[in-house]
This record gives structure tokens, C-alpha cells and sequence, in this order.
């Protein structure tokens, strides 16, 4: 059910990697002041906390052991005062805990976007997209909610026990000693558990992923479950899956839950140290009674932020395993991207060039050339001795060449797996050759900014993607500055005006996700709609009407003809009627080009397009003769 059964995930050792969180920890830099603050009023509350017991020492001492009221209404302001302090501080550090939260999750999720634009195809041939979804959602939810909340608690949790151990120490430092001695203890426990619990929810967010991605082809692939009656198969195996995430979410709990009765104990052991020897100094003498009811207290509070931040101590190992992954994403560099140099060199155009206001639709050329910084993209292509393989060892492409004049449409035809997608894919620079170079109006395309290559294309793919929103919006989405009369002429010129104003809002009818409450045909008027705003220089149609009607196919035809003037195009079409005005026709086999010519030419030649394209008519010509009987 799943293609993640194909992907193999990286796995982590490191038991607790500083230098990860060190990384992680730098989201919190812009927003150091609510980290300051944070921090004074974790302290301010620690020391109000240990106050506490000094005040009970202080009215067991003074008031009852004296058996006198002096004093008494000074002593309950103090109290009060401490304590209205101690509600404030709750108040403020929950506030801006909760603000750090939410900006470090936004700034996090915002970086990961960021790199996931940047990325290469190749990363996304290999990661699914529940990998993907689950390191942009729960993980890093996960991971933001421990940055504030975890530091809080730990900031809380060191100071107060550095605190309490402070004042032991200064009350008795004979007893304060023996009282911690059991923090080696909890040192050797601590350590033994987090390699432990580490390693099992590493194993819960490895699941989860998989989880996520079983989710994710559930829902894209419903309407082919239902269509092969898969129902019942796809339940088991996400049962399956689940049933290995409830088995592994519950061995991490368990662990985690086995942790904290030793640190009770561990802390029951210190509160009976400081009984021990706390009462034998009473009896003796040289201990009041307010000195031992305060270090018993503060021996039960010395294990209460060590309590806490064992619980924290827990959920750093869930955090870690989240944190592991979503830096593996972030950190992650484009396998294509511009040299330095480039990018200096041509500085000016690192960005995609705006799109200026002036340009305006026209019958051969959608919008007129904008001043650019450098010269517009002519269109010539040039492969020089190109080699490509999306596998090593398993090359798609072996000494490949070919150029392409500006200006000329080239048709690409062949069976599956011929090498089409993948020499348009080379040519768009969305991968890079293994060997050889490309050229750019006479440069190696690794030499020009990248951003400027792709600001010169319009590519209208088979299943075209439109986002949620209106047609006006996923038009405009080709060049945000147009306004509403260019994209009308830019919709006019595919003729997709005619179906879009059908509509009750018209332009301004809502798609749906993905486009859902469009046809496939529409949505392909819009997407070559979008495409052609754009001005490209270099035009890709990959198979851009094999999923329509044939009056759409008429209409897209129509459009195509009139566009792709004096643009540079490339064609993958399995219907040849659809290329026959291609300036010149390649058909490949096995990553070579066997056939080349017109249309015109390669007929006269009765090779192998001519095979192809005799049968393809006949086949054609048969289903029109069935439909008339039919009518």
C-alpha cells in the first residue's frame, strides 16, 4: 500500500547530541529578550519557591518555640507579599513560555519550507510524502513545544535544586552533605534510562512517519481502492502499521514511566538521610526545630524539580528523536544549485525577475520582453556529449546530443521509458547532467543563475496543479503583478474564456484542492493559461492533452500553434496528430535519437514514426468510425 516499504530512513545513535541541540536552540535567538525574561522569572520564581521553607523555619524558631506573637503582622505581610510575587511570576512565565512556543514553531516550520522550495526533484524522487508531512506537523510541533515548555522546567528545575543545595549547605553543611549523596546515584540511573528510552522513541517517530505517509496514499489513492475493492487489504496493513506504533509507543511509555519510580526513590532515600541525621542533631541539641521541619522540606523540594526534570530528561529523548529529523531536512543542501561565483557575477538577477507592469497580450507573444538586468533567455539548447543516470550505473542518457535553435519546436516522441521527461528535465536544469555539459545561448547552463533559467520557463504537465483558491488566482499564480485584463486576454488566448465565464462567480470560482472541482480538461486550459502570463522563452508541454477530450485537444492545438511562435518549445506528445507542426521531430529509443525530421520527412522515410503514426491513426480513425455507428 505504502512506497515507504522502498525507503530506507536514516537512523540516529548519538545518545544526547549537544551540538544538535546547539543548532535547534539558535531558533530562540531572535527572540532572545523573551528568553531573558523568561529566564529571570524561572529564577525569581525558584528563589521565591526556596524562600518558602525559610519562612517555616522562621515561625517554628521565633514564634512557636519562643510561644510569642511579636512581630506576627510583619512576618504574614512578608508571607503575602511572597506569595502575590510568586502568582505573578506563574502568570508571566506562562505567558511568554506560551509565546516562545508559537514563534519558534513558526520560525522552525518556516525554515523547513523554505529548504523543502529549494530542494532539488531528485530529494523529492526519494523522500515520501508522508516522511515529508510528518517532519513539518508532529515533529516539529514536538520540538517547539520542548524548546519553551522543557526550558522553562529545566531553568526552574537547575536553579531551584543549585538553591536549596545552596542553603542546605549554608544551614548545615555536615547534613546538607549526606543528604546529596544520593545525586550520584541519580546520575547512574539517569544515564542508564536515556539510551533506553531514547532508542524507543526513535523507533515511535520512525513509525509515525510511516504512518503519516500510509494517511497520505490512503487519501490520494481512494478512488483506485475502491475501483480494485482494496478496502479490506489496505485496512490490515495499516493496521499493521498502527499496531506497531501502539507496541512501540507503549514500550517507550512504559520506560519512561519505569524512570520516575526511581527517582522517587532515589529522593525518599535523601528525605530520610536528612530525618536521620536532622533528628539526631535536634535530640543533641545543635539542630532547632525549625532547622530540621526546613531541611526536610527542603530535601522533598531538592526532588521535586529532580522529578521534573525527569520527566523532562523523557521527553528530551522524544524531542531529540523529532529534533534529529527535522534538522536532517533543514540542513539538507539543493544537489543543484548556483556556484558562488555565479551568484556574484550575476547578482542582480539571483532572484526571479519581477515582472513588469507594462508588458501586455498579444496574438503571438502573450506579454512583450521586460527589462531585464541581463538578455533575455533566446532559447538555444545545446547537448554536448551528455551523459545521465538517475541511479549510478543505470544511465538514461550515454553520449547523448543535440541543438536546438532558438525559436524551434521540438517534438519528443518514443516509447516509456525512451529518455523524454528526462532530456526535458535536463534541459529545464531540474537535474544535471553526469557527464557532458548543456549549453544556454552558447553558455554551460552551470554558469547562469538558476533562478534566472527557470524564471524563461512555462511548463504545462499531463496532470496539472492547481492550488485551492479562484481561477483569477491560479492564473495571476504564473506572474503575481499582472492584472485582472491580462489575465483575461492570457485565458482568452487558450480559450479557456468561454468555459470560465460559464461559471456564476466566473473568474473568481473557487478550484478546489488540487483543482478537485475542475475537470481535467479545464484544469489544463487554466494551467496553460498560467504558463503563458509567464512569457516564457522556453516552453515544455509534457503531454499536455493526452487526459482531455478531443474538442479540448482542438482548443489546446489551437493555442499551441499561436503561442509557441518564436519561443524555444519542447513536445512529449503519445499523440502524434498533436505534433505534426513541430518544426522537428525526435524519436528515441533507449536514450538515442533513432528517427529525426518533420513530420512530413519521417513519413517519406516509412521508419520507425512512421510505423508508430500509421497505427496510431488507424486506431484513431477506427474509434471515430465506432462512435458514429453508435450516433
Amino acid at each position: 500500500m505504502s512506497s515507504y516499504e522502498a525507503f530506507q530512513e536514516e537512523d540516529y545513535s548519538k545518545r544526547f547530541d549537544l551540538a544538535l541541540w546547539k543548532k535547534v536552540l539558535r531558533f530562540t535567538l531572535p527572540h532572545k529578550k523573551y528568553m531573558i525574561l523568561l529566564a529571570v522569572f524561572m529564577v525569581s520564581l525558584a528563589a521565591l519557591d526556596a524562600s518558602l521553607p525559610l519562612l517555616t523555619m522562621y515561625a517554628i524558631d521565633h514564634f512557636i518555640a519562643k510561644n510569642t506573637l511579636e512581630g506576627l503582622p510583619l512576618f504574614v505581610l512578608i508571607y503575602l507579599v511572597i506569595i502575590i510575587g510568586f502568582s505573578l511570576v506563574v502568570f508571566c512565565f506562562i505567558s511568554i513560555a506560551g509565546r516562545i512556543e508559537t514563534y519558534v514553531c513558526y520560525d522552525i516550520r518556516t525554515a523547513g519550507f523554505k529548504r523543502l522550495q529549494e530542494l532539488s526533484f531528485s530529494y523529492f524522487d526519494r523522500k515520501p510524502v508522508g516522511w515529508l508531512m510528518a517532519r513539518m506537523t508532529s515533529d516539529i510541533q514536538r520540538l517547539s513545544d520542548t524548546i519553551a515548555w522543557g526550558v522553562v522546567d529545566f531553568v526552574w528545575g537547575t536553579t531551584m535544586m543549585a538553591g536549596i543545595a545552596l542553603v542546605m549547605l549554608y544551614l548545615n553543611w555536615k547534613i546538607g552533605l549526606i543528604v546529596l549523596t544520593v545525586v550520584p546515584m541519580l546520575a547512574i540511573v539517569s544515564l542508564y534510562f536515556q539510551k533506553m528510552i531514547l532508542k524507543s522513541y526513535r523507533n515511535v517517530r520512525k513509525l509515525n512517519s510511516r504512518i503519516t505517509a500510509s494517511f497520505n496514499e490512503g487519501i490520494m489513492g481512494a478512488k483506485t481502492t475502491k475501483t480494485l475493492v482494496r478496502e479490506a487489504e489496505n485496512l490490515q496493513e495499516f493496521k499493521e502499521l498502527t499496531g506497531g506504533m501502539y507496541r512501540s509507543s507503549v514500550l517507550a511509555a512504559v520506560q519512561s514511566s519505569l524512570y520516575l519510580p526511581f527517582v522517587l526513590v532515589i529522593g525518599a532515600i535523601g528525605s530520610g538521610l536528612a530525618i536521620w541525621f536532622g533528628g539526631s542533631g535536634v535530640i543533641a541539641g545543635t539542630l532547632t526545630y525549625g532547622t530540621l521541619v526546613a531541611f526536610i522540606s527542603y530535601a522533598q523540594q531538592f526532588f521535586n524539580p529532580v522529578q521534573e526534570l525527569a520527566r523532562i530528561f523523557a521527553e528530551l529523548q522524544n524531542a531529540q528523536a523529532s529534533a534529529e529529523r527535522v534538522m536532517s531536512m533543514i540542513e539538507t543542501e539543493p544537489e543543484i544549485k548556483d556556484d558562488p561565483q555565479v551568484l556574484q557575477q550575476y547578482e542582480r538577477v539571483h532572484h526571479p525577475p519581477q515582472n513588469g507592469k507594462q508588458r501586455g497580450v498579444s496574438t503571438t507573444r502573450v506579454m512583450s520582453q521586460q527589462d531585464r538586468s541581463v538578455p533575455r533567455m533566446r532559447g538555444q539548447i545545446e547537448f554536448c556529449h551528455v551523459d545521465f543516470a538517475y541511479k549510478e550505473g543505470q544511465h538514461v542518457l550515454s553520449d547523448f546530443n543535440l541543438t536546438v535553435r532558438p525559436g524551434e519546436t521540438i517534438a519528443l516522441v518514443g516509447e516509456t521509458g525512451a529518455g523524454k521527461s528526462t532530456i526535458v528535465n535536463l534541459a529545464c536544469r531540474f537535474y544535471e547532467p553526469t557527464g557532458g555539459i548543456i549549453k544556454i545561448d552558447g553558455t554551460d547552463y552551470t554558469r547562469l543563475p538558476l533562478h534566472w533559467i527557470h524564471s524563461n520557463l512555462g511548463v504545462v504537465l499531463q496532470s496539472p496543479h492547481l492550488f485551492s483558491g479562484t481561477i483569477l488566482e491560479n492564473i495571476r499564480y504564473g506572474r503575481l503583478d499582472a492584472t485582472d485584463e491580462q489575465v483575461v486576454e492570457a485565458a482568452k488566448l487558450v480559450h479557456a474564456h468561454h468555459f470560465i465565464t460559464t461559471f456564476e462567480n466566473g473568474y473568481h470560482t473557487e478550484v478546489g484542492e488540487g483543482g478537485s472541482l475542475l475537470s481535467t480538461g479545464q484544469k489544463q486550459l487554466i494551467s496553460f493559461a498560467r504558463a503563458i502570463l509567464a512569457d516564457p522563452a522556453l516552453f515544455i508541454l509534457d503531454e499536455a492533452t493526452s487526459s482531455v477530450d478531443t474538442e479540448t485537444e482542438q482548443l489546446i492545438q489551437k493555442a499551441i500553434d499561436r503561442v509557441l511562435e518564436n519561443r524555444t518549445s519542447f513536445i512529449i506528445a503519445h499523440r502524434l496528430s498533436t505534433i505534426r507542426a513541430a518544426d522537428r521531430i525526435l524519436v528515441l529509443e533507449y536514450g538515442k535519437i533513432i528517427e529525426q525530421g518533420n513530420h512530413h520527412d519521417l513519413l517519406l522515410k516509412k521508419g520507425h514514426y512512421y510505423n508508430l503514426y500509421t497505427q496510431q491513426f488507424v486506431h484513431e480513425h477506427e474509434e471515430v468510425m465506432l462512435g458514429a455507428c453508435q450516433a
